[in-house]
């Protein structure tokens, strides 16, 4: 018989302080966390392109200079092969321009423009498959010739490396991987010294790009400039595109052409639109971010 006044132990006392199991850590204790990583800092690097060569800023979708679609574009080999090289197009100012696989539009308008009035728009096209490049008329204004023969509009004729192609009277030249360059300086074969009989007449470049300090002489004819060296004027700013534009000192006055530059050219207080052949003076400012250019004509020796 249970004794009621008896103290009985509970099992459980709801109000007994009860001491659980020690803490793991210490909240108070400064707990010293892991060293940063080299990788937390991630460094944006610039996108080589395949074909010229030319660094581009990180996220653009094609290359600055040559104009390649780096979808499109054939990598290098992952063990340090060279990459794969195209055909070029190369115009009379030392300009290139790649023809890609497929089908190449030509004209004043295409995947090869030629900035020319003789040129037609939709001029004419080269397919090129498995390396064999195939070029045709598009029915153009003022035709095309391969060495001199006249290509019917519609008809194909395959190019080999070296053959001058005129377009509408603007002549380029097909360049092939591998084969030797067609302005490769001869070596002279006799080590004598030829005697001079006539002593070198100094020649006055008829027109001279002004600006920033520098002046930069412009021969008759056609000028590249931008900022890669293999330009007429070469101007080093990272504003100014590999190949930027062209110059052209004409019979019938100075013209300025923005071939597609990435970052544009601005004509006193007007930007130009791409590949638009303009008439310039040397009363006008030639803006190219923040270096200001103009043109200056020469006086010719005897004048």
């Amino acid at each position: 018989m249970s004794d009621a006044n008896r103290t009985q132990a509970l099992s459980a006392d709801p109000n007994r302080t009860q001491l659980g199991a020690p803490p793991s850590m210490d909240p108070n204790k400064t707990v010293m966390g892991t060293a940063p990583t080299l990788n937390a800092t991630v460094t944006i690097k610039p996108v080589q392109c395949t074909v010229c060569k030319t660094f581009n800023p990180a996220g653009v979708m094609f290359c600055v200079d040559c104009g390649l679609i780096f979808d499109r574009a054939l990598p290098g080999d992952a063990f340090g092969a060279p990459a794969v090289q195209l055909p070029m197009i190369v115009e009379q100012s030392g300009r290139e321009q790649p023809v890609r696989p497929g089908l190449n539009l030509i004209g004043r308008e295409g995947d090869v423009m030629l900035i020319d009035g003789k040129v037609s728009r939709r001029h004419a096209q080269i397919t090129s498959t498995d390396g064999v490049l195939e070029l045709e008329d598009l029915g153009s204004t003022n035709g095309t010739k391969v060495g001199g023969a006249a290509l019917a509009p519609g008809e194909k004729r395959t190019l080999s490396g070296g053959d001058t192609i005129s377009f509408g009277g603007y002549e380029v030249r097909l360049s092939m991987p591998g084969t030797a360059s067609a302005n490769a300086t001869a070596v002279i074969s006799s080590n004598k010294t030829a005697a001079i009989a006539v002593p070198p007449k100094v020649e006055i470049a008829p027109a001279t790009l002004v600006g920033e300090g520098n002046e930069y002489p412009l021969k008759a004819g056609l000028n590249s400039f931008g900022r890669k060296s293999d330009n007429d004027v070469s101007i080093t700013d990272p504003y100014i595109s590999g190949k930027h534009g062209v110059i052209e000192i004409a019979a019938d006055g100075v013209f300025f052409t923005d071939i597609g530059s990435t970052n544009g050219t601005m004509l006193n207080d007007a930007k130009l639109s791409p590949n638009m052949r303009t008439a310039i003076t040397s009363e006008d400012v030639i803006r190219l971010g923040s270096l200001e250019f103009r043109i200056r004509m020469n006086e010719k020796a005897g004048d």
